[in-house]
């Protein structure tokens, strides 16, 4: 089923178009709001800065373009993913949080959830803050009070809780995840003002510069595509049983392990991981106690450093990709359900050797996958640095966006398209 089937296919079919619909105004919505500024925001200094730092070209991917607009919408999802790992991080440790999340099912895992969107205000209050007093610190916007910083960044928190409110609107249409989406609608909606910036700075002088771009850029998405679809199949047979006359199981089948299996999660935690430290230096400023600004200093100083910073980068990107894996793929609890319905693996004990068998299997499929999204995270400075400019630079992580969120979300739409085929 080719994109332009699927797309015919929504508007045919009645209520698969009412949700289309309402995805597509949700997203509007979400778009208008981009578009609001702060209060007595310089956009010219605020546009040199952004455009020097680009660090901030990074989180902006993330707030779906509404940093580089400075908008109400700056911070984006970041604080709502910053409390997600926080709490993911807790389920780890914590006995009754692992139960809750682990073996109280859908219930349990909304509950858990609930606790990350209740985490998402106070974080975001915080990078507001921060934010706001970096604005401040460049002569970008100025405040006469604090109130006047708590009433830009209540007005920042309020903003990022909208948007996660948005982002779960959408989830429920079933029409792909939400926050996805919109980070999707970002990238998409930046593409004509970075292919104008292409057109304006090109001559014929840059040929030899711009054609080895192209075909980099093309191969790369090549590249994405084929990693992001593939995978390692590992067998599974279900035990035949008899019941009554008949006879049933003894099926072959397999279970998909992605190379990408993480997605661009661990790409998400990393810059939301990086991001936390500067705000919090830039929120620790504001109290002009000397030995919290010596921390600021300190910590500012030390993300500055490009290799440590890109180090630091590619680590995170890289460990995420285990953690992320191991929270969300449970091999103890896999192996356990397939011993309860009768299902193992070729050659391959059930219980505790098919538990190690997906442990192992996963930390090999998760070296590459982390190496691989590592790599995709730092392409944009690599690409900078080849080619001397900052509107030659492949976003790796952006591709990774585009490609993963088009193809779950096409995916998801065949679902729904096949479920109201049955039902009729």
């Amino acid at each position: 089923m080719n994109f332009l089937k699927v797309l015919t296919n929504i508007f045919k079919i009645k209520d698969l178009r009412k949700r289309f619909l309402i995805v597509i105004f949700f997203l509007l919505i979400y778009r208008f709001f981009v578009h609001i500024p702060l209060p007595n925001v310089d956009l010219e200094r605020f546009r040199e800065l952004f455009s020097a730092n680009q660090f901030f070209g990074l989180v902006n991917i993330f707030s779906g373009g509404a940093l580089a607009q400075a908008s109400i919408f700056s911070l984006g999802v970041g604080p709502y993913i910053t409390a997600s790992i926080i709490i993911q991080l807790l389920t780890l440790i914590n006995p009754q949080l692992k139960r809750l999340y682990y073996e109280e099912g859908e219930t349990g895992r909304a509950k858990v959830n609930q606790y990350a969107r209740y985490l998402t205000f106070p974080i975001a209050l915080i990078q507001g803050i921060g934010f706001l007093n970096l604005l401040n610190l460049n002569n970008i916007v100025f405040f006469e009070s604090y109130w006047e910083i708590i009433r830009d960044a209540l007005l920042m928190g309020v903003g990022s809780l909208i948007m996660m409110w948005l982002g779960e609107l959408i989830t429920e249409q079933k029409i792909g995840n939400g926050i996805s989406l919109l980070v999707f609608s970002g990238i998409v909606a930046s593409l004509p003002q970075a292919l104008l910036a292409l057109y304006l700075t090109f001559t014929l002088d840059k040929l030899l510069i711009y054609l080895p771009f192209l075909i980099v850029s093309l191969a790369t998405i090549a590249l994405v595509v084929f990693v992001n679809e593939a995978e390692k199949r590992i067998p599974l047979v279900s035990a035949k049983r008899v019941m009554g006359r008949r006879l049933y199981g003894g099926v072959n089948t397999y279970l998909p392990l992605k190379i990408t299996q993480a997605g661009v999660i661990p790409i998400i935690f990393a810059i939301a991981l990086l991001v936390f430290p500067q705000t919090l230096a830039q929120f620790l400023s504001i109290f002009r106690i000397e030995f919290l600004n010596l921390v600021a200093q300190e910590i500012n100083s030390f993300l500055s450093n490009k290799i440590i910073f890109a180090s630091l980068y590619f680590g995170l990107v890289f460990g995420f990709t285990y953690l992320y894996t191991k929270a969300t793929f449970n091999s103890e609890e896999i192996a356990k359900n397939f011993q309860k319905s009768g299902v193992f693996i070729p050659g391959i004990r059930p219980g505790l050797e098919t538990q190690k068998y997906l442990e192992n299997s996963l930390n090999k499929i998760n070296f590459f996958g982390g190496i691989f999204l590592g790599f995709l995270a730092l392409l944009p400075y690599l690409t900078s640095y080849l080619t001397q400019t900052n509107f030659l630079a492949i976003g790796g992580t952006s591709l990774l966006i585009l490609i993963s969120v088009a193809i779950e979300t096409i995916n998801q739409i065949k679902a729904e398209i096949s479920l109201h085929r049955y039902e009729v």
